[in-house]
């Protein structure tokens, strides 16, 4: 049987507090469901990269009564079309599922991970993310952009590494005076994807477990900060069932 429990790599901070919990205090989906509500709905955006995290920010979040839907989607979920035909069609995905996802979910926070796919100029990043942030505001959401992990620029992202490197500048300036906040994810992971600090997976891109816990841990925070509630301990989520999800077997997770 393939073990879910943390690797040692977890930071010491969200190990010591899931220790306290103990194997018997995994919060169920039930308990989870029945922890006050606090208003804060959160539509979450991203690629793949955003999926593997998103089963312990889902834990995270309903611990403490914010409503999560994960809309992130493997092989794409970008805003920026650029010139690219595979990217242009995938944009045109995510651009219909957010308006479907407004619509049915009423998020009041639409958070969204720079993808790996958002390849295009930083002109075209800018007037994207700027067009998502005027989507969330018209729905009555608050737009949060946050930088991807560091990850592996490999064989396939490399003829992008420029468009990748622009993205969160572009993000940035889409933000300021806007009704939106960007989040830099290298307060948490720094900027070295091979860094012990950047807790990527064998293939230097996702997160396993560990990974992910700490950066629910992180973003809750934040996002409590901007939306006034208060996350809840990772004592009451970290261990839970989440750690099982089939995408970390896929990933070579211990």
């Amino acid at each position: 049987m393939r073990s879910t429990n943390f690797s040692p790599r977890l930071p010491l901070a969200v190990l010591a507090v899931a220790a306290l919990a103990g194997c018997g205090a995994a919060t169920s989906a039930a308990d989870r469901q029945a922890a006050p509500e606090t208003g804060v709905r959160v539509l979450w955006m991203g690629d793949s990269i955003a999926g593997a995290q998103a089963p312990a920010l889902e834990a995270a979040l309903e611990a403490g009564g914010v409503a999560f839907k994960n809309a992130a989607s493997d092989g794409g979920g970008n805003v920026v079309a650029g010139d690219h035909e595979v990217t242009a069609k995938v944009a045109g995905d995510t651009w219909k599922a957010l308006r479907e996802n407004l619509a049915s979910f009423r998020p009041t926070v639409v958070a969204y991970q720079i993808t790996g796919y958002d390849w295009g100029t930083p002109a075209q990043q800018l007037s994207a993310y700027r067009k998502l942030a005027r989507s969330a505001e018209d729905a009555g959401a608050r737009l949060v952009l946050v930088s991807a992990p560091p990850f592996k620029i490999d064989e396939f992202f490399q003829p992008h590494e420029r468009a990748i490197r622009s993205a969160p500048a572009m993000a940035a300036k889409a933000a300021a005076g806007a009704h939106a906040r960007y989040l830099n994810a290298a307060e948490l992971w720094g900027n070295d994807h091979a860094a012990a600090k950047a807790q990527r997976s064998k293939d230097g891109i996702h997160s396993c477990q560990q990974g992910a816990a700490a950066f629910a841990t992180w973003f809750t925070k934040r996002l409590g900060e901007l939306t006034g509630f208060t996350p809840a301990a990772p004592a009451t989520w970290a261990t839970g069932p989440w750690t099982g999800d089939d995408r970390y077997a896929k990933l070579g997770c211990g």
